[in-house]
């Protein structure tokens, strides 16, 4: 199949339009979690240096809830441009599941982001509060549904096939199905992961530039605590969701390891190779005995199938996520060494005086939505050829267009995005550069309008969360 045929065009505009969308919804989940807690320290301790962070991680928060609704927008159109046989025959279930996530988490989210973000003098703490809180609870619920989707999609379960159409039978077992936990999870701590190392290359920048001041130390402190927290807990989550996998989508496995033969008696893992779809075998493979075994199988002789135990046409294009996976998993051991070098300088007292560290932290800096993003083209491409997952095909799934229709909207979307998201991400960047105010006390007082002074029943420091 030539590779500029109108599906290859169609799946590579999705692919494209959906990393711009996941990074924005990476960095407002995990900005929403850190700005809950910002507040909620504030809120104990009346430290304002928790507050003035607040006001400056919520306006990065801000500009990337509004590029990932705007970004996310457009996909919904696209199920229906490019992949028309997949929402005929699908859609009565992920069109029903991405519709919960509108009626549940966006309405959640777009009632509550005013009091959170224009809310600071207006309404009472408590009820300033409840607004962050509902907003960062609404980020999870958003990620539910739309996990519960793509579970679906990689390992389904709960349907029946009536008029050659895919009909929800049993919704809990939809929802839950087998990858849902694992990847809900896993999806969750890379959103924090991200939205951590943002903060902390931020925090390292401005101490690599002479900032001291306690917005600037205390982001970079709690950015690497949050690290040295989540990063070993989501290295256990990916192990779980590999077993998972294994159990429930062999070929992926096998792909994502550049395994060709069927080892019995204990499989040797490839730390590096190029896997050759033509030949069928990892070239310069470069292996330790019996280690694929220990990881996938916590034995020291687990037999794990090999690509040649699929006929051609069931296999995913190993080349592409056998790099993408050791990509993910190599950033995740340098995230993990990174916390706990952070913990050691800590100890010693070194913490905000280390510039090498510092630089380190600025260049990790985008390493989680990397390693975020390399984790979703292992997936979505270690699914193919499938749509859903041994039920749907994706040549079954597109729209009846032509190569040129597909790629000239292609072109189009490429050159919207870098200009429209080129320039958001541009911004958000520009305030980081900028940094939180080194003024302690510059969070913005409310000012009423001359008009509501006079009126009586006006009162702006009135709680109204008391009601």
């Amino acid at each position: 199949m030539p590779i500029f045929d109108a599906i290859h065009l169609a799946r590579l505009q999705f692919a494209f339009t959906v990393s711009f969308h996941i990074i924005f919804p990476a960095i407002s989940i995990g900005m929403a979690g850190f700005l809950a807690v910002l507040e909620g320290m504030w809120l104990k301790t009346r430290d304002d240096v928790y507050r003035d962070m607040f006001s400056f991680w919520s306006k990065i928060f801000a500009v990337g809830f509004g590029m990932g609704v705007v970004s996310g927008v457009v996909m919904a159109y696209e199920f229906g441009a490019n992949w028309a046989g997949f929402s005929n025959i699908a859609g009565s279930i992920t069109g029903a599941l991405l519709t919960y996530e509108v009626l549940t988490a966006f309405f959640l989210e777009a009632g509550f982001l005013g009091v959170m973000l224009f809310g600071w003098g207006r309404v009472g703490e408590r009820a300033h509060f409840m607004a962050t809180l509902m907003v960062a609870i609404g980020t999870l619920i958003s990620t539910f549904w739309i996990l519960a989707s793509n579970s679906f999609m990689q390992t389904p379960q709960g349907y029946a096939i009536e008029n050659g159409k895919l009909i929800p039978v049993d919704w809990l077992k939809i929802i839950f199905n087998p990858s849902f936990p694992y990847r809900l999870v896993h999806m969750t701590l890379a959103a924090y992961i991200s939205a951590a190392f943002l903060v902390a290359a931020c925090a390292g920048y401005h101490l690599l530039k002479g900032r001291r001041d306690g917005a600037v130390k205390r982001s970079f402190s709690m950015a690497l605590w949050i690290l040295l927290i989540l990063a070993p807990v989501q290295i256990f989550v990916g192990d779980a969701h590999g077993l998972n996998t294994r159990e429930y989508q062999p070929a992926k496995i096998a792909a994502i390891e550049g395994l060709w033969e069927t080892e019995h008696g204990g499989t040797s893992l490839n730390l590096v190779g190029l896997p050759d779809m033509k030949a069928e075998e990892t070239k310069y493979a470069v292996q330790v005995p019996h280690l694929g075994s220990l990881i996938l199988t916590h034995s020291w002789d687990g037999e794990i199938k090999g690509l040649k135990s699929f006929p051609p046409e069931d296999r995913p294009f190993s080349p592409i996520i056998f790099w993408t996976f050791r990509i993910m998993a190599g950033l995740g051991m340098l995230m993990l060494l990174m916390a706990v070098v952070a913990l050691l300088l800590r100890k010693g007292g070194r913490l905000y005086e280390s510039r090498w560290f510092q630089r380190w932290a600025v260049l990790m800096g985008p390493s989680g939505l990397i390693a975020l993003l390399a984790g979703w083209v292992t997936t979505e491409v270690g699914r193919q050829p499938w749509t859903v997952y041994g039920v749907l095909r994706t040549v079954d799934s597109a729209s009846p267009l032509d190569a040129q229709q597909v790629g000239t909207s292609l072109l189009i979307f490429v050159i919207v995005y870098f200009v429209v998201f080129g320039t958001g991400i541009y911004y958000m960047l520009k305030l980081m550069k900028n940094g939180p105010s080194p003024d302690p006390h510059h969070m913005p007082k409310t000012t009423p309008h001359p008009a509501l002074e006079s009126n009586a029943m006006y009162h702006p420091h009135d709680s109204i969360d008391d009601a």
